[in-house]
């Protein structure tokens, strides 16, 4: 019985940690289920008196949410895609292949998760806009708008990066050096060895990759923001402003959106939970 107290308190703690996680998830959908005046009230009811399901509604009422949806799955999916086959190239190459200049070039992919976005999110606009020869620029770049208000303005930029190339190389070092062996001797070229040995393996890692690149696409704010400027290519994100005014924001109705705007995320980590967590022991992060 004793040896079993360590077990016992280890999960009581465990299970009030996640209580606490799970708190500001609970509090969106029960403030997603009050009226305002009940938000507004100086006393506060964490269950709502009244239920009011019609939120939900009301909030997919006030604009083009089907469109907000299409868009957001549209751009994730595209950049999930994508950056699954980038980085995993990328990390195998760094990981299992021997070229000049390898170490050097991974460094300087490492300098790419030391610099914040918001130091390269004007140079990036500007490339995005001066294209040449798209949205009805010339050569130079000049006379269009580039990629703005286009879905290839929205992805291009995060079909790769320096994260999840750093990920891969992880997981693919893990593996043992007969098996490259083994495939050379049988006579496999460095693409077969990928796609046909690698690739078939990399489900965690792959997963792991799939869930962070999604959760950052899906919320990404900033972005869609200065890339776009028309009702046609908002995102959920961009959509959730149309509850807040300069006088007043409409906490039950935006609690409701937000609700059914994390649903896919929430769906996505049940979905790949277990490949998720191997990922993360499996490339020394844990």
């Amino acid at each position: 019985m004793t040896r079993k107290w360590p077990t016992v308190i280890f999960s009581i703690v465990m299970f009030i940690i996640a209580l606490l996680m799970l708190f500001p998830f609970l509090l969106m959908v029960v403030t997603s289920l009050k009226t305002m005046g009940e938000i507004q009230s100086p006393t506060f009811t964490f269950i709502p008196k009244h239920w009011l399901f019609d939120n939900y509604a009301e909030a997919m009422g006030r604009g083009d949410w089907l469109r907000y949806f299409y868009n957001s799955f549209i751009v994730t999916g595209v950049t999930v895609v994508f950056s699954l086959v980038f980085n995993s190239m990328a990390g195998f190459a760094f990981a299992r292949l021997r070229f000049p200049g390898r170490d050097v070039l991974f460094f300087s992919v490492l300098i790419g998760i030391m610099v914040p976005p918001q130091a390269t999110m004007i140079p990036t606009f500007l490339m995005m806009k001066m294209f040449p020869f798209f949205g009805g620029n010339d050569w130079q770049g000049q006379g269009g708008f580039g990629f703005i208000n286009s879905y290839t303005g929205l992805v291009l930029p995060f079909i790769a990066g320096s994260f999840g190339i750093f990920l891969c190389r992880q997981y693919f070092l893990n593996f043992p050096r007969a098996l490259d062996e083994a495939a050379q001797i049988d006579g496999a070229n460095v693409f077969r060895v990928f796609f046909q040995i690698y690739l078939p393996l990399s489900k965690p890692i792959l997963a792991t990759l799939a869930i962070f690149k999604t959760t950052a696409t899906w919320n990404d704010y900033m972005w869609p923001l200065i890339m776009t400027n028309t009702e046609h290519m908002r995102t959920v994100q961009l959509g959730l402003t149309i509850f807040r005014s300069e006088t007043n924001v409409e906490w039950n109705l935006l609690m409701a959106a937000t609700t059914l705007v994390v649903l896919p995320l929430v769906l996505l980590f049940l979905a790949a939970q277990k490949y998720f967590v191997q990922g993360i022991v499996t490339t020394g992060l844990k």
